[in-house]
């Protein structure tokens, strides 16, 4: 038995979107967050699950780069809400 469904492609933004019923997600083993990557092979739209594992914390702070995420997020010396220096 093949799970099918036909669907219409929605504006979402400036994006196209599907909206995936929980049938095809099912049998699909899709879950709600997880990683897809999406390709097209000919004329056919694909969507393959990722399953890796989250990182560490020792694996995010290895990929930590200064030079790319540039120290403070919010470098500034003016005072924004009501703390006090």
């Amino acid at each position: 038995m093949t799970t099918e469904a036909i669907l219409d492609i929605k504006q979402w933004g400036n994006n196209l979107g599907v909206r995936l019923p929980a049938a095809i997600a099912r049998e699909a083993h899709l879950q709600l967050n997880q990683r897809v990557r999406i390709s097209v092979e000919g004329d056919h739209v694909v969507i393959t699950p990722i399953n890796e594992a989250p990182l560490t914390l020792e694996q995010r702070l290895a990929n930590f780069d200064p030079e790319r995420h540039g120290g403070e997020a919010m470098a500034t010396h003016q005072s924004i809400g009501a703390e006090r220096w």
